[in-house]
């Protein structure tokens, strides 16, 4: 099988992942998730609050530490393979522009369209149109990691109501046809940053599409002709000249110079080199592998010092995120005051009012209740025991008293430590939360 055949068939698993990933969920949690509705970041059927993505950073330096190291050892595999600018070309380029309306041949990119023909321009037309219909399709799956299709599909039939998510929609659309259509490889080789870091990450062990230069010569331009020059003392060189590796190129480069930022790995030019020299029952002149085993004749050694160390930090990365998972809490208390510092009663007592956000984030419905820990200057006012439903979440006032005269100060405002405990009744060893929070205690002359 061609990788191109393998490459189409990667993408089409990638499309379908894609679109079904959305719709899996686990105890109600989505696979993959970072709603701003919710507030809720889900991960792998995991859900959690905003104020718990400290697994945030791990899954950024998996995700980087992860990019280099691939680039390291199998080059730009990832733009070649599995990257949505090169995934949607080839639907475009290779299957709407070329197999459905016949504007182009596949085997040779390189070749400009005659628009001078007026059957050819209503083609382009028609491709531009059916491709802005799947861009429709491809953001509104983008909006789907953001906002959870069974929200999406009932905010769609208020689409007044929901006029940004609908513009946003039409807006990436419209980008995509704009950068698929017209900007191209362009993207890739002028645009996309990871084309400029490829080079520093490469060493002879890196897997790319690489030309022999042992059998084909090397290639260089004098003013307008291409002239080949032996590596080694050879009766001639096998390459014949034909460039068809050149013109199936999508990003238009001459893989017989040598590396270039442009490559994308997508190995076109292997399949291209391999058809032709199988014809004259040789082996192709251009390779997938690495420096190492296509011209140097060693072994590619996947165990370097440099890849050893990628390993390791992404290792010591996954440990570290599968440890702050599993610290998940589910049961959350959020304490904020409220606008009035204090309030001075007519007796001498003194409260202070706060706004408690209780969620209750287990499989289990709980009676919850709260107590005040080590200080007996303090009391609860007005707060009774609540029970609390799977996932719900509900706001409560909580209101600190003391009844005591403290004399802590003549010039300020004094704030207290106050320790409480949320816990629910049913078993108040395991769920429970712990929290320090501010009493603000008036200065001396604020009495009367």
């Amino acid at each position: 099988m061609t990788y191109a055949k393998k490459r189409y068939l990667n993408f089409f698993a990638i499309t379908i992942f894609t679109l079904v990933l959305p719709f899996i969920t686990i105890n109600g949690n989505h696979m993959l998730l970072l709603s701003f509705d919710r507030m809720e970041f889900h991960f792998l059927g995991f859900a959690f609050e905003m104020q718990e993505l400290y697994i945030m950073p791990f899954l950024l330096m998996i995700l980087f530490i992860g990019i280099f190291a691939t680039t390291a050892i199998g080059g730009r595999i990832w733009c070649g393979w599995a990257c949505p600018q090169t995934i949607f070309r080839v639907i475009y380029r290779d299957l709407i522009e070329s197999k459905i309306f016949n504007l182009r041949r596949i085997k040779n990119k390189v070749k400009d369209v005659d628009y001078s023909k007026t059957e050819n321009k209503i083609k382009k037309i028609l491709s531009i149109s059916l491709f802005g219909i799947l861009s429709l399709i491809i953001a509104t799956n983008f909006m789907w990691y953001f906002i959870p299709p069974e929200d999406f599909f009932r905010y769609m039939q208020e689409p007044k109501n929901h006029v940004f998510m609908v513009m946003f929609i039409v807006t990436v659309a419209l980008f995509l046809v704009y950068d698929i259509v017209f900007t191209k490889e362009h993207f890739c080789t002028y645009v996309c940053p990871y084309s400029r870091i490829q080079s520093v990450l490469y060493d002879d062990n890196t897997i790319q599409a690489i030309y022999n230069t042992n059998r084909g010569g090397e290639i260089y331009k004098n003013g307008e002709k291409t002239i080949f020059k032996a590596k080694q003392l050879q009766e001639h060189e096998e390459c014949t000249a034909c460039e068809a590796c050149v013109k199936i190129c999508p990003t238009g480069i001459d893989i017989r110079k040598g590396l270039q930022v442009e490559c994308i790995n997508c190995l076109e030019c292997v399949d291209a080199c391999t058809s032709v020299m199988g014809k004259l029952g040789k082996k192709t002149l251009v390779d997938w592998g690495s420096t190492n085993e296509v011209i140097n004749d060693k072994k590619t050694n996947y165990f370097s010092i440099r890849n050893i160390m990628y390993y390791v930090a992404i290792g010591i990365c996954f440990v570290l995120l599968v440890i702050s998972a599993s610290k998940k809490e589910y049961f959350l208390l959020n304490v904020n005051k409220t606008t009035k510092l204090y309030n001075i009663k007519e007796d001498g007592h003194v409260t202070n009012n706060y706004l408690l956000t209780i969620q209750n984030r287990d499989k289990k419905a709980y009676t919850f209740d709260i107590k005040i820990l080590d200080n007996k200057n303090f009391t609860l006012k007005r707060f009774k025991p609540f029970k609390l439903g799977i996932d719900k979440r509900v706001k409560k006032v909580l209101i600190l008293e003391t009844k005591k005269r403290l004399f802590l100060s003549d010039k300020k405002d004094t704030p207290i430590d106050v320790k409480i405990v949320m816990f629910a009744k049913e078993n108040p060893k395991e769920v429970f939360k712990e929290q320090t929070i501010s009493f603000i205690y008036p200065r001396n002359d604020s009495f009367k």
